[in-house]
């Protein structure tokens, strides 16, 4: 019997790159960017390194930068100026998200535009739903507002809404309002796999949505559990979701794994916030190194089974393909 030696396959970089398993292009990645309502705004985020908050009038630079990278998606949050009980501001046609997504679709066409469906933003209590005078969020009176805000979007030119609320049934009343008004052809990327996480912290901070009250976890997933989220998954599947996504991504990597497997459906997974701030602040305390532990968790999230994936290193994590030291 012949001796096996597996290192026959490392020793030349080129045949490493050949028989490279996990490839990654810079058109699966999806840019998150921030939308806030005013004129001439172009301001660094605090809490999330090297991003910044635009107003929809600016918000073509960022997306320059984006294409300039070879990235073809982005998503957006919108942070209004105003707030009230039902988070009107989502669904207002000269909303800040649609005026953003008018804006970039005028200037970039090509520009793949998905939009972040919630409440959590625009609502003054800061719950992804309505809310009863006992503090509960209602999950069917929710629904309507949060097609009102999908149906919006898709109207001020839209390519894909991804509702991120977690409400039962949300799919299908988003799909069944846009179909109803003839987007049939429009996608919906669901956050399928939503957990309640201490990862959302940073972004919590950025778009402003922490809860005045309670917490998420009557509506976002328990973090102990696996089976559920495939039950999420097909009940989305059959509501019309498109893409599945899972939020957070490095410590769920066994539910990307789990619903590439029981789905075959196209995956999303959502590196959050926290994940981000984690690698730089280990960084500048000299702890890791940025650029490697960036690249390196980025594959691990492909290598479970993501076929995209939603990145505040997405610009950085596109140079590092095109070095060659990824993809």
């Amino acid at each position: 019997m012949n001796e096996i030696r597996p290192r026959r396959l490392r020793t030349d970089k080129v045949i490493r790159d050949l028989v490279r398993e996990t490839r990654i292009s810079e058109k699966s990645l999806i840019l998150p960017l921030f939308i806030k309502e005013g004129k001439n705004i172009r301001e660094e985020i605090a809490a999330l390194e090297g991003h910044f908050y635009t107003s929809p009038d600016s918000v073509s630079y960022e997306v320059e930068q984006a294409l300039e990278n070879n990235i073809k998606s982005v998503l957006l949050f919108g942070l209004p100026n105003c707030k009230d009980e039902i988070g009107s501001g989502g669904f207002d046609e000269n909303g800040v998200v649609q005026n953003a997504i008018k804006e970039i679709k005028s200037r970039f066409p090509e520009m793949n535009v998905i939009t972040d469906v919630c409440m959590c933003e625009y609502t003054s209590h800061g719950h992804c739903g309505i809310i009863n005078k006992d503090g509960k969020v209602i999950n069917d009176e929710t629904l309507k507002y949060l097609s009102q805000i999908a149906l919006s979007h898709i109207e001020a030119g839209a390519d894909m809404v991804a509702p991120s609320d977690m409400m039962d049934g949300r799919v299908s009343a988003i799909r069944k309002t846009l179909d109803e008004n003839g987007f049939y052809d429009k996608p919906i990327l669901s956050y399928t796999a939503k957990y309640s996480s201490s990862f959302y912290g940073p972004f919590r901070e950025v778009a402003k949505s922490a809860p005045a009250f309670g917490d998420r976890k009557t509506y976002q997933m328990d973090y102990h559990n696996a089976r559920e989220a495939v039950k999420e998954a097909m009940l989305d599947i059959e509501e019309g979701a498109d893409i599945l996504m899972v939020k957070p991504a490095l410590a769920y990597l066994d539910i990307v794994k789990e619903l590439k497997r029981e789905t075959n459906y196209p995956i999303c997974a959502y590196s959050v916030s926290g994940e981000y701030a984690m690698i730089k602040a280990a960084a500048k305390m000299g702890y890791i190194d940025e650029y490697s532990a960036m690249c390196e968790s980025a594959v691990s999230i492909f290598r479970a089974g993501a076929d995209m994936l939603i990145s505040y290193y997405s610009k950085q994590l596109s140079q590092a393909i095109r070095k060659g030291d990824i993809g």
